[in-house]
């Protein structure tokens, strides 16, 4: 079965560098994959906080995950930083998918992607609402 490419770095429209650190090797000498799923937690959640939209504390909507996944491409290996790429692959009217891209400095290629949903909720009642006007005009400007 053959699968689509996975998008080159001209796709995302925002960029955070994480360096690898000793304990994100696993025993088979590459960056576990569970390791990459907490850079797309990271990347996301840190680019909400910069454009001001997630008040961990108080904030209201949260955004609950109800899915991840991803494709890895080529293997990682520490010491290196990683640079990942952000977008919105999906803004729905209270949902939002972010689709990420590892990077190796330099290389247009990803060695991982991945998709990661938020379903924003109610703080209190933990019930999906429509994502506020201000929010939306926001999280557009990574599609």
């Amino acid at each position: 079965m053959s699968r689509a490419p996975l998008l080159g770095r001209d796709s995302y429209r925002h960029w955070h560098r994480l360096p690898t650190q000793w304990a994100d090797n696993d025993v088979y000498g590459h960056v576990n994959n569970a390791v990459q799923y907490r850079w797309f937690d990271t990347v996301v959640n840190n680019w909400l906080i910069d454009v001001g939209l997630l008040d961990i504390e108080h904030g209201d909507p949260i955004g609950l995950v109800v899915e991840t996944g991803c494709r890895y491409a080529a293997s990682l290996v520490h010491p290196v930083t990683v640079e990942i790429g952000l977008m919105i692959e999906r803004l729905g009217s209270s949902s939002v998918t972010y689709r990420l891209g590892v990077f190796t400095p330099g290389s247009d290629i990803a060695a991982a992607e991945g998709h990661f949903t938020h379903v924003y909720v109610d703080r209190k009642n933990r019930r999906p609402v429509p994502l506020p006007e201000a929010w939306r005009r926001t999280l557009e400007t990574l599609t």
